[in-house]
């Protein structure tokens, strides 16, 4: 079987390819574009699984697998494979990878059934898990790097899909150039690590690290991290994500959930040997999960498009990831990576399902009373906030506890605050969009009804997403409830990832009292209780609260309405001091001086061709004065000479 494992990846690059060239070509109908993008993806989420099951039921020594392809790049002693890696780490990733994409391909033949890019969109979201399971796969920084660079050029492709909207092509440009600025940091530390180890495969690269000056692999460390800091949308390359939601709803499940984003928390995980080594990068690390989770959390508690809401919430909850990275729990950042990609693919595409039945309206002020409407909708976005808000026995309760119980261990208990505090807020914003969406009274009564149509030029009020949109969401709110126990702390289960990671990181022991961690998770239970009580109180049992407080505290609603502007100034930062020098650059520089002097060296040869010019004029004594002329300068010369 693990002799198939190039299935994994071909297979979507193969359905991407048969609908890019044959979708338009042959006028397919769309059923058979959607039969070959999914079956496509569900075909390499069986491959995965049966790699999965051979790698897991193999002895230890088994557990690491290498698959050499062919050779890729050989350049003296130089040579890249295109190898891939199963281990327990790839393999679990390959499961949400493909596991989770194929619920969105499915979940996607409803949504965009009336689009008229539906070949394009299928293609686009092949090529994209085909970009990602390279990335996973690669057993070495360059083929990472080659599906890296792939994963974001995906990203710009689907972000700006409905590129004749304005706002969706600049979020597209702003995806791509935000994200490259961390590329450029990871395309250096790739090439340092080539230069340090004259080599980019992990297992040499692993086997060699400790060997290296520290500070090299500080350096190292930092510039990977940078690339990661873009692609997982962390502090202060984060603006790119929120603007992403321009893109079809089922392309933010896809990229917020278990691809894209989590790219940088799956780089730093499988380069764990190196960052082992450098504590500088790994607080880095971990100050900055931190300090991103808690300040988008706090942008989430005002808005009021849902969509981004769930936004900044995926970027807080990849803050959590970093830190359980920086702090060495790489198994409970994947952890909550695997658990995020369950309840927040299911969060977005509920909120799909919303703005299917509303006419794309993602507005919570005109939204409520959706409960009876869409029960299906609604119970399944429920388990999903749950799970995120971190209520008991839900899957986000156990990856989130094992991340905080981690930073308390070890002696980060900043972090741990910050994390706990996080999770408060978090359980607030959540159930706010919550209850604004699906409780309170309807708002879409009035105006709604007139502005909004559907395709017949009539609409018929909201109603329930069809079973293609609903199965999906029953699948991942399956999973988001049950997702969890196989990461359970030890005082409650067994926690079965501690084991099946260990081939892949150290066994990571908290070494605290059962006391402690009972302590820790009441703790993070009363957070989020806190946080779903308080959501209640302001806006189901007292909803003029939410209106009195951001009348008194009006400056601190404007800050987080205005997501503390820091958009305004990397517009005034960037883009407008750099549009006024690249206009410099052009109308001064490029245009003045160097046309100019350009231009100046060719009037002055035509000038200079004009007198010589006068000089060839065909008359025999003209010339027979010129040799004269110059017999007598020469004699003079000699003469003077002497």
């Amino acid at each position: 079987m693990i002799n198939y494992l190039w299935l994994v990846p071909a297979l979507p690059l193969a359905g991407a390819t048969i609908n890019a060239i044959f979708s338009r070509m042959l006028r397919m109908p769309r059923w058979l574009v959607s039969v070959i993008a999914c079956g496509a993806v569900g075909a390499s989420f069986v491959v995965s699984l049966l790699a999965f099951c051979v790698m897991q039921y193999a002895d230890e020594a088994h557990r690491v697998i290498n698959v050499s392809l062919f050779t890729w790049i050989p350049v003296s002693d130089f040579r890249i494979d295109v190898a891939f890696l199963l281990d327990p780490l790839s393999a679990l990733m390959l499961l949400v990878v493909t596991g989770v994409g194929f619920l969105i391909h499915v979940y996607s033949i409803g949504y965009m059934e009336h689009d008229e890019g539906y070949g394009r969109f299928f293609t686009y979201l092949n090529l994209f898990v085909f970009s990602m399971l390279m990335l996973v796969l690669g057993s070495n920084y360059l083929l990472m790097y080659v599906g890296w660079e792939l994963v974001g050029l995906c990203s710009y492709l689907l972000i700006s899909f409905w590129f004749h909207k304005p706002e969706a092509a600049s979020a597209g440009k702003k995806a791509f150039i935000t994200t490259r600025v961390g590329d450029f940091g990871f395309g250096l530390g790739v090439l340092l690590i080539f230069t340090t180890f004259g080599t980019l495969n992990f297992a040499d690269v692993f086997a060699h690290a400790e060997a290296v000056n520290q500070t090299v692999i500080t350096v190292i460390t930092l510039l990977l991290f940078a690339g990661a800091v873009g692609k997982s949308a962390q502090i202060p390359l984060y603006v790119w994500l929120p603007d992403a939601m321009e893109g079809p709803t089922p392309v933010s499940a896809l990229i917020h959930a278990a691809t894209m984003v989590t790219a940088g928390v799956y780089m730093v995980a499988r380069s764990h040997a190196l960052f082992e080594l450098s504590p500088l990068a790994s607080n880095v690390i971990a100050w900055t999960g931190a300090l991103t989770a808690i300040y988008t959390a706090t942008i989430a508690l005002v808005q009021m498009d849902l969509k981004r809401v769930l936004a900044y919430s995926t970027i807080s909850q990849l803050g959590y990831m970093f830190v359980a990275v920086g702090i060495g729990a790489y198994g409970a950042g994947i952890f909550h990576l695997m658990t995020h990609a369950f309840f927040k693919a299911l969060l977005f595409l509920g909120a799909g399902s919303v703005m299917h039945a509303m006419n794309g309206i993602v507005d919570m002020r005109q939204l409520g009373g959706l409960r009876a409407k869409m029960p299906r909708t609604y119970i399944t976005f429920l388990a999903a906030a749950l799970a995120i808000a971190g209520f008991p026995f839900f899957a986000g309760f156990f990856s989130k506890d094992e991340i905080l119980a981690s930073a308390f261990a070890t002696g980060h208990t900043a972090i741990w605050a910050i994390g706990l505090i996080t999770a408060g807020l978090t359980a607030f914003y959540i159930f706010r969009a919550f209850f604004l969406t699906f409780h309170t009274e309807p708002r879409w009564e009035n105006g709604t009804r007139n502005t909004q149509h559907d395709s017949h030029g009539a609409w018929h009020g909201p109603h329930e997403s069809p079973a293609v949109m609903t199965i999906p969401l029953a699948i991942l709110a399956i999973l988001s409830v049950f997702g969890g126990f196989v990461g359970m702390p030890k005082v409650i289960g067994a926690n079965f990832l501690e084991g099946y990671f260990e081939p892949v990181f150290k066994p990571h022991d908290l070494h605290l009292a059962a006391s402690t961690e009972w302590m820790l998770i009441g703790a993070s239970v009363a957070a989020g209780l806190l946080g779903i009580g308080v959501a209640y109180w302001f806006y189901l049992a007292r909803p003029t609260i939410p209106v009195t407080l951001a009348r008194r505290f009006s400056g601190i609603y404007n800050l987080l309405w205005h997501k503390y502007w820091i958009d305004e100034f990397y517009s005034w930062l960037f883009v407008d001091k750099g549009y006024r020098l690249a206009m410099f650059l052009w109308q001064i520089v490029d245009v003045k001086i160097i046309d100019g002097f350009a231009n100046g060296l060719g009037r002055a040869t035509a000038s200079l061709s004009r007198i010589m010019r006068g000089w060839q004029n065909g008359y025999a004594r003209a010339y027979a004065l010129m040799m004269l002329i110059g017999t007598v300068i020469v004699l003079g010369w000699l003469i003077f000479r002497g």
